[in-house]
């Protein structure tokens, strides 16, 4: 099959077990480098698993199983032997934020800077530089800058989830997965981190989890669907909201409430 020069992942012949129970059969597709990919589908369809596969954290999972090619920039995510990938390092790459804040028993400040200094990215004088930046990129400084030294589950639910992507960035991916970022949140928190992932989709890989049609549509330039173990359908948000090809993924859509 053939994929553009332009991508980020390229998924071959993809098949995903937790012990002998298949979660995705025969998955084949391809992510571009820029801009917002969504992942829709029913509950249970595989969509987290999918999306956790991409920096290989279901190997938390003892069970877990990924046959065929994951590709991330050429190169083979889950090889073996001399040509093994650096896990951590790829974590740096791929950053991730979860549907519920997850954030440390500690301070704003540093739960910001949490991954950059376990990582050693950065010398100690350019932490709060970055700290600043990082705060300002997610629209949480002007709200913070006065208390970073406060414990962090002070904050709203909102601010959490855009101090959990503030903490991801610190970490300068190139690629950020979404798992449901806005499920739990009121509106006037969702329009925040919607306006904050447009503006992060022009410089980075964006792949969101999103049980949300019209998120989808108003973010995405890419929707992948899932349904009964595979990838049913994927492609321009366009042809996948307006014309899908799939009946599976038209009565997903006339079925579905956002």
């Amino acid at each position: 099959m053939n994929y553009p020069s332009d991508t980020a992942f390229v998924l071959e012949d993809v098949n995903l077990f937790f012990g002998s129970v298949p979660i995705l059969t025969d998955v084949n597709i391809a992510i571009r480098n820029t801009g917002i990919t969504s992942i829709i589908g029913p509950s249970g369809s595989g969509k987290s698993t999918l999306l956790r596969t991409l920096n290989r954290l279901n190997d938390h999972h003892p069970t877990f199983r990924c046959t065929g090619l994951v590709r991330y920039r050429g190169n083979n995510i889950y090889a073996n032997g001399n040509g093994s990938v650096d896990v951590p390092r790829l974590r740096q790459d791929i950053g991730m934020v979860f549907q519920k804040p997850c954030l440390f028993p500690t301070s704003i400040y540093e739960n910001v800077l949490f991954g950059l200094k376990r990582l050693k990215l950065r010398p100690r004088s350019e932490f709060q530089g970055i700290a600043e930046t990082t705060l300002k990129a997610v629209f949480l400084w002007d709200e913070v800058k006065d208390r970073l030294k406060h414990p962090a589950n002070e904050l709203s639910q909102g601010q959490q989830q855009r101090l959990s992507l503030a903490r991801a960035l610190a970490c300068e991916p190139d690629v950020l997965l979404l798992d449901e970022p806005t499920a739990s949140l009121d509106p006037k928190s969702t329009q925040a981190i919607e306006s904050l992932i447009q503006e992060l989709g022009k410089r980075l890989t964006v792949i969101l989890v999103t049980h949300r049609l019209e998120q989808a549509k108003r973010l995405s330039e890419t929707v992948i669907f899932l349904s009964d173990g595979c990838v049913c359908e994927w492609g321009g948000v366009d042809d996948i909201f307006t014309c899908p090809s799939k009946e599976m993924t038209q009565q997903y859509l006339a079925g579905h409430t956002s």
